[in-house]
């Protein structure tokens, strides 16, 4: 409190020269239209500008709920696409009582499921991705891993409650049915282990048309990953001589270095299919 009035007494004659400057201003716009006119036009530039810098602000830390919103509407509106529906075979009926079918009778094959990437690597020949959302969740091995672009991205490898191990397309191991948009010429999508930019095509038959630039998709062949999803683009096409096919270098669509969402794809059918290759197999043996 001392301090205070020693304050007020250091510097008395400056704070009434303010009391006096502010009733005078005051006067002069209460009595004077144009200087009133102006004041108003300030005084609401600075509330404009002072409002506009609070909303950015405030819109600043309301992105990570907008995100979290979006992601959950975009799966909505993912598990509504036709392409997530196979239409049973014209010449018998077949119903699965556990799949839900859309008003034309058609079977849901997949459905997604959004999920949080809280770990990722890109460095190593054997790259995974750490997903928030186990199998408490609806995880399941080998489900396919989408980005929010409709991209690509890796299998679920392995899962525990509430979290999901992910084998991304940066890696040694991963190898992935694609084909080229144009054509449909389909190959098997793999990965050197080398630049992260850049993917390797093999098996693309020499009578294809290929040219830089053309669009790679996921081909009708893969059992993980739906029909039509983005790959990437043609970089570089390499002819070798002793064989007949085409060995491609494809940019990914994914931007790898960037996933903070994906989206996991469960083909409802999967194990249908397998099974029944299966015992072609065995019967063949």
């Amino acid at each position: 409190m001392r301090n205070i009035f020693l304050f007020i007494r250091r510097y008395l004659n400056f704070l009434i020269f303010l009391v006096l400057q502010v009733i005078c201003i005051a006067i002069l716009v209460s009595y004077n239209k144009t200087h009133e006119a102006v004041f108003s036009n300030v005084s609401m530039e600075v509330t404009g500008w002072t409002d506009k810098q609070y909303n950015s602000v405030e819109s600043y830390f309301r992105l990570k709920n907008e995100n979290k919103r979006l992601v959950e509407e975009n799966n909505a509106l993912r598990n509504m696409l036709a392409s997530n529906f196979s239409g049973p075979d014209t010449s018998k009926s077949f119903f699965i009582d556990s799949l839900i079918k859309d008003t034309t009778g058609k079977v849901r094959k997949f459905t997604w499921l959004p999920a949080k990437v809280i770990n990722n690597s890109i460095s190593s020949q054997t790259n995974y991705i750490t997903l928030e959302r186990g199998t408490k969740q609806g995880v399941k091995k080998g489900m396919a891993v989408v980005a929010p672009g409709n991209s690509i991205v890796g299998v679920v490898m392995s899962t525990s409650e509430n979290y999901s191990i992910i084998m991304s397309l940066l890696h040694r191991n991963s190898k992935v049915s694609s084909m080229l948009k144009k054509d449909n010429n389909a190959g098997t999508l793999e990965w050197d282990g080398k630049d992260p930019l850049e993917l390797t095509l093999k098996n693309i038959p020499k009578s294809a048309k290929v040219v830089k630039g053309d669009t790679v998709l996921t081909s009708q062949y893969s059992s993980v990953f739906p029909y039509g999803l983005m790959v990437g683009r043609i970089t570089a096409i390499e002819a070798d001589p002793s064989s007949n096919f085409f060995t491609l270098k494809v940019r990914p669509a994914t931007n790898f270095s960037a996933i903070q969402y994906v989206y996991l794809v469960d083909n409802l059918l999967f194990t249908e299919q397998k099974q029944l290759e299966e015992e072609i197999k065995k019967a063949n043996q």
